[in-house]
């Protein structure tokens, strides 16, 4: 098993690396959006550390899963809320773990259903390689490699912890 970090120094840490890669002047700042669950949870606190003045969105990418046929419907679908024009706007996307990058992929595709942003950043709480798609990480919480078979979850909303499990 690998020994995995606590939370809250590694979104200490992603909210440096997005202060010092971002513009947040009240005249350009940029819009964050996580993606549910574990995405949302470490957006709120990147949202509150950062100090962006518009509202955090969220998104649901349920029905934008490649999968969706093979896994079926998720029992708890929620709505995704973007409460802004992502037109001309620089976004940073939030999720805990970067993996195969098809829920990016995914997220991605529902955003330009919205509209068409000026960019989009990457942030992740853990990047554990893997990547199916050439999906990347601007910036990440810590970077972690793990033995075939091994999976890590978020656990939440408060405290965040992460938890590594085999794959059931």
């Amino acid at each position: 098993m690998t020994t995995l970090p606590a939370v809250d120094p590694l979104i200490e840490h992603m909210a440096g690396e997005l202060k010092a890669r971002l513009d947040v002047t009240p005249s350009q700042h940029p819009v964050m959006i996580g993606i549910r669950t574990g995405g949302v949870w470490v957006a709120e606190r990147l949202h509150a550390a950062l100090g962006l003045p518009d509202p955090l969105g969220t998104l649901d990418i349920t029905f934008y899963r490649d999968d969706f046929s093979r896994v079926g419907m998720n029992p708890q679908v929620h709505p995704s809320h973007l409460p802004f024009s992502v037109d001309d706007r620089d976004i940073i996307l939030v999720d805990d773990v970067l993996y195969t990058g098809r829920t990016i992929r995914a997220a991605l595709n529902e955003i330009f259903d919205y509209g068409r942003p000026a960019s989009v950043q990457l942030a992740v709480l853990v990047d554990r390689g893997g990547r199916e798609l050439p999906i990347a990480a601007d910036v990440a919480g810590t970077r972690l490699q793990l033995a075939e078979g091994r999976h890590i979850k978020l656990s939440g909303p408060s405290p965040l912890s992460l938890t590594e499990r085999t794959q059931a």
